[in-house]
Parts: structure tokens; C-alpha cells; sequence
């Protein structure tokens, strides 16, 4: 094994995962009026989302390898890597938790320093959705540079959808031919025939299985997306977003909106 250290002595776990530059990484921009101190509640604002970012990352990895297993067809492992993914979704609504122990005031005696920046300029999120096959939310020039560049190439690239709908095609299942050729770049739209074909597979226990765990997939996105809006409804009320974002008005558009609709709309054929 190669160590990047001249000693081995050396490779310990703080040099390992860095932990240094990592503690390094919270800078707070606020200033106390009164002790010409950071905010005292900034930090916890950093850290939190700083967490988010890093779990944003394992999710897009995770995923990622999720569509490798269902286009080399391994359902099981699919199934195993996303009920990670679940896992690291009840974390993420978990730390809302934590978030929403800062009260109003609190915010707001950093909220101004924050200027531009916001919640809604995180590309990676962006990715998420579009690896998920939400497509319809978002302008890629409203990101530059290296984000740009990988927003526009998740923009083009088949979905996770793409790659389950491919599982059911490659076994021989009749797949309409406008899923299996659709503009990847579209959102995921409700397909009739499709949901008869994924019905008239159910009893094959891999396959639903497969299918009832997207599902969870799509529904613990749904229960972060909740949990979001009421933490930003509880802190800034009806007030907009830093960035110019709509705050809370925005992120209630995005409930109940479903990225796999099929797997939604076949509830009512068993």
C-alpha cells in the first residue's frame, strides 16, 4: 500500500480524513453588534449545511453506482445501495431537527451577512434532482464554471428511471416505445402502458421489491422536502429567501410532486 507520507507513522486518522483543513473550513461573516464577535448561532448554520453538502456527495455516488448495478442488471445490489441512500435521507431530515433549534431571533442576528448566498444555489442538490429525473426546476445559467459544467452534463444523461425502466425491457417485458426513447433531458411523465407492464410483474418478490424501495426513495424525498419548507416557515415566516429565492412559496411548489409517477399511480391497480 502507498501512503501520501513519507513516514507511515504519519498516516494517522486526523491526516487521513484531513481533519485540520476540515475544522478550518467554518468561517462565519457575521459581526455582533454589541462584541464585534461572530453570531454565536452562525456556526451551527455552517456546520449544518457544510453536512448536508458532504451527505449531497455519498447520495450522488451512491446513486450513481445504483444505475451501474440496474444497467449491468443487479437488482439486488440496486436494492442494497438504495436503502442506503433511505438511510442517509432520514439523516438528512434528522439534522432539520437539530436546525430547528435555532429560533428567529437567532437567525436573524446572522440572516443579513449571508447577502446572495443560498440554500438554492446548491448545484449538487440540483443534481440530485436530475439524476432522479427532475428536470423542470431549474436553469442551467443559473450555475457557472466546474457546477455548470456538471449540472449540464447530469441535464443530459439518462436517470435512475431510465435504468429501472431499462431492467424491465432487457427481461423481455413490453416497454412502450416513447419511455424507452424519450428525451432524457424531459421530466418523467406517467405512462399507462407502463404501469400495466410493471403490474403484470409485481408477483416476481425481486422486482417489486425493487419497485417498493424507489418508492421509498421517492417518498423520503418527499418527507425532507416537508420537513425544509416547515423549518424555513418556522424561521422566516413568509419573508423571501436569501438570494432572492421565494423562501418558504418556493419550496412548497416542489411537495407532493412525485419523480416516479408510475410507481405512484399503479397503487390503485392491486
Amino acid at each position: 500500500m502507498s501512503l501520501p507520507f513519507e513516514h507511515e507513522d504519519e498516516f494517522t486518522y486526523g491526516a487521513y480524513l484531513m481533519i485540520p483543513e476540515l475544522l478550518s473550513l467554518q468561517r462565519r461573516v457575521s459581526v455582533d453588534e454589541h462584541t464585534g464577535h461572530p453570531e454565536h448561532d452562525e456556526m451551527l448554520f455552517i456546520v449544518i449545511h457544510q453536512v448536508y453538502e458532504l451527505w449531497f456527495k455519498v447520495m450522488l455516488h451512491e446513486l450513481d453506482f445504483i444505475v451501474v448495478l440496474l444497467n449491468d442488471h443487479d437488482v439486488n445490489g440496486a436494492r442494497h445501495h438504495l436503502k442506503r441512500v433511505l438511510k442517509i435521507l432520514k439523516t438528512l431530515v434528522g439534522q432539520i431537527d437539530v436546525l430547528e433549534t435555532m429560533t428567529p431571533a437567532e437567525f436573524a442576528s446572522f440572516r443579513s451577512f449571508l447577502a446572495n448566498a443560498s440554500g438554492f444555489q446548491s448545484a449538487q442538490f440540483r443534481e440530485l434532482e436530475f439524476i432522479l429525473g427532475i428536470k423542470d426546476r431549474v436553469q442551467l445559467d443559473w450555475f457557472r464554471g466546474d457546477e455548470g459544467k456538471r449540472l449540464a452534463d447530469r441535464h443530459d444523461s439518462p436517470t435512475l428511471w431510465d435504468a429501472f425502466v431499462g431492467v424491465l425491457h432487457r427481461d423481455g417485458f413490453d416497454v412502450p416505445s416513447e419511455v424507452l426513447e424519450r428525451d432524457v433531458r424531459d421530466p418523467i411523465v406517467e405512462n399507462t402502458a407502463l404501469q400495466a407492464t410493471i403490474v403484470a410483474r409485481y408477483a416476481d418478490e425481486g422486482f417489486s421489491g425493487l419497485c417498493e424501495t424507489l418508492t421509498d426513495l421517492d417518498e423520503g424525498l418527499q418527507e425532507w422536502r416537508y420537513r425544509h419548507v416547515m423549518m424555513v416557515r418556522r424561521t422566516i415566516g413568509t419573508k423571501r429567501g436569501t438570494g432572492g429565492s421565494d423562501g418558504a412559496a418556493y419550496l412548497a411548489m416542489t411537495l407532493f410532486t412525485p419523480a416516479f409517477p408510475d410507481l405512484w399511480a399503479i397503487r390503485t391497480a392491486f
